[in-house]
């Protein structure tokens, strides 16, 4: 059966997909399980100016009704949510990134085949952080003596003495172990299987695939093909091929075009006909609506650089700047601190798009104040606006 025609849809229809895709449409999630099961992933970071961004990325589709607690136990506790490589993860999927772990680091991806040669090295070095973890867990890395027989020897900045850290990098890219708490900001580490199902049936190659393609182009709404169905190893799942080709049988991707862009791209069935309810919403600059810069300049004509690593004098707009969505459009950026000394939200600089209309910094302001009493803060404290918006 050959493919059918793709359907055609105007650039905001595809803004709006994006948008919904993200979970940023009106009505707000009810949990925090629910957007991470939509998502499929949030990223993490430590940085926090504000908050830590996996913690914004949740008040942004969540509002006032996060709490970090809420996450912790879920982490923590009932264990339906899992942290691996610097993302949370629903335990729902545990089964299709098992898989990746299973194959790595036997892949042609990266540095894998130095990982491969760095474990046959330090054969004793693995058999000592597992038996310790088994025998005594659960451990913080400090724990752990450096028993390495070959140290991690990359060229980058993890070379110098985090022999033990890179080894528990490397176990936990492998899956068999996880961080089952922090004490703090410092992870405790455990055995995998006693925090996931690994007990649960193995998916097929072809199961595997679709259901990882499935979530990730539900998540981005449009896409091309080329940036959806990558596992954490940074390689395609068996036979992902075919399991696209099934599921555009299916309905559930749909092949489209856009008016006035080249090329042509897959939309979410499930997204396509949604209808559309627009929120007033600021972003992480980490936000996987954002995320690849090039698409966002394409579907919103929004230029987007992290200047977290710019000298303060070279910034354009500053260290942690936050997007503002309105509806299907991105209208602007902020910049604002946590002062906590002072417990105020304190915005160091607005920055309106060309077109910015005037009506929304209402629900601007309004945003900054939510945001300021989910922090705790006791008030926002404004710059001089830009005119737009005095």
């Amino acid at each position: 059966m050959s493919p059918a025609e793709p359907r055609s849809i105007s650039l905001q229809r595809a803004r709006r997909l994006a948008v919904i895709g993200q979970l940023l449409s009106a009505p707000r999630p009810r949990s925090i399980l629910e957007v991470v099961e939509g998502l499929g992933s949030v990223q993490m970071d430590p940085t926090r100016t504000v908050a830590r961004t996996e913690h914004l990325v949740l008040w942004s589709r969540l509002g006032r009704r996060f709490r970090v607690e809420e996450l912790e136990r879920l982490l923590w506790h009932d264990r339906s949510l899992f942290e691996y490589r610097a993302f949370i993860l629903p335990t729902s999927q545990f089964p299709v990134h098992r898989e990746t772990m299973r194959r790595y680091p036997n892949t042609n991806a990266g540095r894998h085949a130095y990982i491969r040669r760095y474990l046959r090295e330090n054969t004793a070095f693995r058999r000592y952080v597992l038996r310790r973890l088994r025998d005594v867990g659960p451990l913080p890395t400090r724990a752990f003596e450096d028993r390495s027989a070959v140290g991690w020897q990359t060229g980058g900045w993890n070379d110098d003495g985090r022999n033990t850290s890179m080894m528990l990098e490397v176990l936990w890219a492998k899956g068999e172990v996880m961080i089952a708490g922090r004490a703090g900001q410092e992870r405790v580490w455990d055995l995998a299987t006693r925090s996931l199902p690994f007990d649960e049936p193995r998916p097929s190659a072809g199961e595997e695939a679709r259901r990882l393609l499935d979530v990730q182009l539900r998540a981005l709404g449009i896409s091309k093909v080329n940036r959806f169905g990558w596992t954490f190893s940074g390689t395609r799942p068996p036979a992902w091929e075919r399991a696209l080709a099934a599921l555009e049988r299916e309905g559930r991707a749909v092949r489209v075009t856009i008016d006035g862009l080249p090329g042509e791209r897959w939309a979410h069935g499930e997204v396509l006909d949604r209808p559309f309810r627009a929120r007033t919403v600021l972003l992480s600059p980490f936000d996987r609506l954002i995320h690849d810069r090039a698409r966002a300049q394409e579907l919103f004509g929004f230029r987007f650089r992290l200047e977290i690593y710019v000298p303060k004098a070279k910034r354009e707009f500053g260290y942690f700047v936050l997007p503002i969505l309105d509806g299907d459009r991105i209208v602007g950026r902020l910049d604002p601190v946590h002062d906590r000394a002072a417990n105020v939200l304190r915005v160091q600089g607005v920055f309106p798009e060309e077109d910015a209309p005037a009506s929304v910094w209402p629900a601007i302001r309004k945003q900054l104040d939510e945001l300021a009493a989910w922090v705790g803060a006791d008030g926002v404290e404004l710059p001089t606006l830009p005119r737009v918006w005095r």
